[in-house]
């Protein structure tokens, strides 16, 4: 089999439009989470979330493309650019062809859904722009990466909710791993904060109208976010030859389906997902140094995942630094475990641990080292990154040190 390395990385969140801004946001434990702001906010219960604030499309983009590209694809496209030039990577001939692009997101176009059903329904017109098929279709961003980047081979969209990007770069580093590819584009996006998005989030009651708290006693939901972040995958031996700067090795993957409840997580389903990941990448507990955190905000979540962690862990579980990294940018749906992969990135190159911020009352169902309000140095060589999602849909990821 072969070794799958990361060679770039690109993002766009509620912390910064880069990736330096977001490692910096991580460091000092910022937070990104304030006041939505766009139409008919006003009439929502939930008013807060991790935006992308300031942004304007036409910085980036020309009308043509703006007409095409959902808010989603937009990030996407603007993280994907900034992974490439860091990787170095041209992509033509054979390359091009052994090279593809996964992507995950729960939502897709979900403004242009929003602006859309607004046109018919509320303003009364007959007609839409013809793009809007093109334009809110869940492989939209997927499909434009390849094209901007001319990347011939394998190009497909995973939905599966809030672990879509855990899953999308399990796929990615299979791919790689098998030999069927030599570089894959990968991670995920979301763009769901537009009145009807987050109307359809109120209706569930689990969300938190002032911040979010995730393992703290008096957490009172999660915060939605948006933004995207890509990363390059690469054959290890690719990279090698090519003087690439290695930023961290993918090691192991594990996918599991709780098979038990829509909605309600399950700590079996959870714990088999992240046993299952060290013993892909050939991993002992004692190994694991940090675990970036599904980490909600949740009641349910939370104390489920501590609850898998110490299952799957065992005693060394009341060693290891978990956070949760949504409690500064927000909960990205589908696009999430993108952007949490770079504080996994962040441990292992930096020796940074990003902290979990709002943290204020212990809660003993939730008794592990969740790095409380303040960033921690310290030298890991492997880390998890935890996606446990709506459906008992759950995916981990291993990442060592190289």
């Amino acid at each position: 089999m072969h070794r799958v390395v990361i060679t770039g990385m690109g993002t766009i969140n509620a912390l910064g439009t880069d990736v330096p801004t977001t490692l910096e946001a991580f460091r000092e434990g910022r937070c990104g989470i304030g006041p939505l702001e766009f139409r008919d906010v006003e009439r929502l219960s939930i008013r807060i979330g991790g935006q992308v604030r300031d942004y304007d499309p036409e910085a980036s983009f020309n009308r043509q493309q703006i007409a095409l590209y959902d808010r989603f694809t937009q990030f996407t496209l603007l993280a994907a650019q900034e992974a490439v030039a860091q990787s170095g990577l041209s992509f033509a001939g054979e390359l091009a062809a052994r090279s593809g692009v996964v992507l995950g997101t729960a939502g897709g176009g979900v403004t242009t859904w929003d602006e859309n059903y607004r046109t018919v329904y509320e303003e009364g017109k007959n007609r839409v722009h013809p793009f809007v098929v093109p334009k809110l279709m869940n492989n939209a961003a997927a499909s434009h990466v390849s094209m901007t980047h001319n990347l011939k081979g394998p190009s497909f969209t995973v939905a599966t909710a809030c672990a879509s990007s855990n899953h999308a770069m399990g796929q990615a580093f299979h791919l790689i791993r098998s030999g069927m590819c030599t570089v894959m584009l990968t991670g995920g996006s979301e763009s769901m904060l537009c009145f009807g998005g987050v109307k359809a989030w109120e209706g569930l009651r689990v969300m938190s109208k002032d911040a979010c708290r995730p393992f703290s006693a008096n957490r009172n939901g999660m915060v939605q976010g948006e933004g995207a972040g890509v990363f390059v995958f690469e054959e290890m031996e690719h990279a090698k030859k090519r003087g690439a700067t290695i930023l961290a090795e993918v090691i192991g993957f594990a996918m599991t389906s709780d098979a038990a409840d829509i909605v309600m997580p399950s700590q079996q389903g959870a714990a088999r997902a992240i046993r299952g990941a060290m013993q892909d990448a050939k991993v002992n507990a004692e190994q694991i140094g940090y675990i970036n955190a599904h980490g909600t905000g949740t009641a349910a979540n939370d104390k489920t995942e501590c609850a898998a962690v110490a299952d799957a862990l065992g005693h060394h579980a009341d060693a290891v630094m978990i956070s949760s990294t949504k409690s500064m940018h927000g909960h990205l749906i589908g696009g999430t475990g993108a952007v949490e992969l770079l504080a996994c990135i962040l441990a292992l190159r930096d020796g940074i641990i990003a902290p979990t911020i709002g943290y204020e009352e212990p809660d003993p169902e939730c008794a592990l080292d969740v790095v409380p309000n303040v960033a921690r140095e310290a030298k890991v060589d492997v880390v998890l990154s935890n996606a446990f999602a709506f459906g008992g849909l759950n995916a981990v990821l291993a990442l060592r040190k190289v």
